[in-house]
């Protein structure tokens, strides 16, 4: 299952982490050196929450936190079941 909000398409930014030594030159320094850069992801955090869905029914969907908070879904009640599909 990948790492995408089903509403808002969040997914994976990719960016580096950078590592430095030395002092700063406003401290007295000769100044900073990046002595390593590797790569690494910021996920979004994802939620699986049971939503009713526009045409009422009952289903599990991946959604970002900040799509909860914001109040966008209503959130199915405990033991509410799915329609059967026949």
């Amino acid at each position: 299952m990948a790492w995408v909000c089903d509403y808002s398409g969040k997914k994976p930014r990719v960016g580096h982490r950078v590592v430095r030594r030395g002092k700063a030159k406003r401290e007295g320094g000769v100044g900073k050196k990046v002595t390593g850069i590797s790569k690494r992801r910021w996920k979004p955090n994802l939620q699986r929450i049971r939503i009713i869905d526009e045409n009422g029914t009952v289903r599990r969907v991946r959604v970002c936190a900040r799509y909860i908070k914001a109040g966008k879904f209503i959130k199915a009640p405990r033991g509410a079941k799915a329609p059967a599909s026949a």
